[in-house]
């Protein structure tokens, strides 16, 4: 049975493309079948993949979603790329601004990715959708497709301040749009353990939102290292396996297949 994670926080720069490539490689590396949809029109997870000009691509999600607005037949494994590392992308670029504009006035608007990520469960044990930095219509399109959602937070004051409207909205597409969504759980990311103002952080967001959302024990540390790893096209466990990063994401994986 396949489940589909949302990695969504509508704050930038919280590592959720690094999430969502080395959470998904862990995941084939446990011996999993999975699917990554990068649903950023900005196409960093394309990009983070090897993916040098992702508006180039003649078919990716929005030309995908485009077909399902319009009621037009798609096939299953078009626009599909596999990864060396042996992930399978559907890739994003920059039409997905467009499709977002289309969706205002669609039929089920915030049924169009579902239709598709529907279509796909069947070819894997997990799909994990990379979303924008934003809470517009791609991204409830995304937490109306998914089981659960994990939310990557930096571990400073203002991206955990931030949490307060994503989990609103959360509640609010359980409620009128996905009743069975769940939280995976907040991850935090870009963490300097050494520091007294990350342990404050950890106890904030702990005190905020522990009784409610599930708290990842595995904490990403902040490496310039695992910034690289998007310029290469790989994971963190191609890069360097012995990195502290990958045995931070190999930690991660280990606790949401658990979940299963």
């Amino acid at each position: 049975m396949c489940k589909v994670i949302a990695i969504c926080n509508q704050k930038g720069g919280v590592s959720k493309t690094t999430s969502t490539v080395n959470l998904g490689v862990g995941m084939v590396r446990e011996g999993k079948r999975v699917l990554v949809i990068d649903a950023d029109p900005q196409g960093n997870l394309s990009q983070s993949l090897g993916i040098e000009n992702p508006d180039e691509l003649e078919i990716a999600l929005p030309t995908i979603m485009e077909q399902i607005i319009m009621d037009e037949e798609f096939e299953m494994s078009e626009g599909i790329i596999h990864h060396v590392e042996g992930i399978d992308l559907m890739p994003c670029n920059i039409d997905l601004s467009g499709v977002d504009v289309s969706l205002v006035n669609a039929m089920s608007r915030e049924f169009v990715l579902k239709t598709y990520v529907d279509c796909m469960r069947e070819y894997y044990d997990y799909i994990l959708i990379d979303c924008m930095p934003s809470l517009g219509m791609i991204t409830v399109n995304a937490l109306t497709a998914s089981d659960s959602v994990l939310i990557p937070v930096q571990a400073a004051y203002l991206p955990v301040k931030g949490l307060e409207q994503l989990i609103a909205t959360i509640f609010r597409v359980r409620k009128h749009l996905n009743p069975g969504i769940q939280f995976e759980g907040i991850l935090i990311s870009m963490l300097n353990a050494r520091t007294n103002y990350a342990k404050d952080i950890i106890e904030l967001i702990t005190e905020y939102y522990g009784e409610s959302i599930p708290i990842f024990d595995s904490r990403i540390p902040f490496s310039v290292k695992a910034a690289e790893t998007s310029a290469a096209g790989v994971s963190i466990f191609s890069l360097d396996k012995k990195h502290p990063v990958a045995g931070a994401y190999e930690e991660l994986t280990k606790e949401v297949l658990a979940h299963e």
